[in-house]
């Protein structure tokens, strides 16, 4: 992971993103996706951590009644403001969590990853939008050109992400491909991997992760013992037989 110090987006990078020609089809790209897979999540509160878009014009399309922006930069439209690697709620609170490129601006991705794991309800849901590494805007970033992204992005790779949500014991549900670069390509869904418009898609500058939260219930053998024993007393004509006195009268017929 990269160790050294990031800024998270500042308000000012943003505002001039969304001035840019590319950044306002991208911008709408990113929202027509998030609004295809919402009304398909279900729940009673979203939150998106992390400034981007407008206001809560990326969860708009959510069904749930409770919707919150937690932002780092100051935007309008920002229910509150927070710092990415340590968030203000408690666990458990929210069924839905949207970080748009939040951990490509996030000093550590690690512990963001792991806050919004904490704060998402038992059978949560996370997406996550983030810039593609191989694509045209990847390549300049990495020769040291100008990529037009705002200052401070980390341009992290589906695969590395989808790996730390394994880590984590979420199931990654679909991704989506996406950019204004490939502009005759519809979005593309992980379920196309056979066709030939799922590779050209590698280049897209976008991509959206979806993953459910996996909880596995552990309960100790002995404790479902004794949660089975009253299942069973019906079956014995309502009487009892406790371990204690079936070991008495074991013992009495020894004797």
């Amino acid at each position: 992971m990269d160790r050294t110090h990031r800024q998270e987006v500042r308000l000012g990078d943003l505002q001039r993103w969304r001035a840019t020609t590319r950044g306002r089809n991208l911008d709408a790209l990113e929202r027509a996706r998030v609004e295809a897979v919402l009304p398909g999540l279900f729940g009673r509160s979203i939150l998106q951590i992390g400034s981007w878009g407008e206001g809560e014009s990326l969860i708009d399309a959510a069904p749930m009644p409770f919707r919150a922006v937690l932002g780092t930069a100051g935007a309008s439209g920002e229910s509150a403001i927070t710092r990415l690697g340590a968030l203000p709620l408690p666990k458990g609170v929210a069924d839905v969590i949207l970080l748009p490129h939040s951990l490509e601006f996030a000093q550590s991705p690690h512990r963001l990853l792991r806050e919004a794991d904490r704060v998402l309800t038992s059978r949560g849901h996370l997406l996550i939008l983030g810039f593609n590494p191989l694509s045209w805007w990847g390549l300049r970033q990495r020769v040291g050109a100008t990529s037009g992204l705002p200052a401070g992005a980390r341009q992290l790779s589906r695969h590395r992400v989808c790996d730390w949500l394994h880590l984590l014991d979420f199931d990654v549900t679909d991704v989506h491909r996406f950019g204004v670069g490939l502009p005759w390509l519809r979005p593309i869904a992980r379920s196309d991997g056979r066709r030939l418009r799922y590779w050209l898609s590698i280049a897209a500058e976008s991509y959206l992760i979806v993953a459910r939260k996996r909880t596995i219930p552990i309960t100790p053998i002995q404790q479902r013992w004794r949660q089975a024993r009253p299942a069973v007393a019906p079956a014995l004509g309502g009487v009892r037989v406790s371990f204690e006195a079936a070991a008495a009268r074991r013992r009495g017929e020894k004797s």
